[in-house]
């Protein structure tokens, strides 16, 4: 199995994880869901104007983690995609997200995962690392 395609299935699974970002030397975490394999790379998507946004805007360096069955940790940059067929990809994944972006998910911004090291951890202890 592909080892980028491996990360995306275990989040998948999990159904949420939590996405670090910082503000000045803050960290800011919060919950998130909205998730696509695309292109043979992982996307997060979030909302126009969110702290978050404007966060990574600023510092594209970000961390996920997410459990089910053991944890996984993705040190990453998060990269903006603002192509239209992304987007769209995402909408036809998630058709109920796009009351909240609109028809067209022009008030969804769309990052995938870049730089990234994703490492598997059963009680503490690494199982896998994978870099992409």
């Amino acid at each position: 199995m592909d080892s980028v395609k491996k990360v995306y299935d275990f989040l998948e699974n999990a159904g949420n994880f939590y996405l670090a970002t910082t503000e000045g030397d803050q960290p800011r975490v919060r919950v998130y869901g909205a998730m696509l394999y695309f292109e043979d790379r992982i996307y997060i998507m979030a909302f126009n104007q969110t702290n978050a946004t404007k966060q990574i805007a600023v510092n594209p360096k970000a961390e996920i983690c997410t459990f089910k069955g053991q944890t996984l940790r993705i040190s990453c940059k998060l990269i903006k995609d603002d192509r239209q067929v992304v987007k769209d990809a995402m909408m036809a994944k998630m058709p109920v997200l796009k009351p909240i972006t609109g028809e067209n998910g022009e008030n969804a911004v769309m990052y995938y995962l870049s730089d990234a090291t994703a490492t598997f951890f059963k009680l503490m202890e690494p199982v896998e690392t994978i870099n992409f």
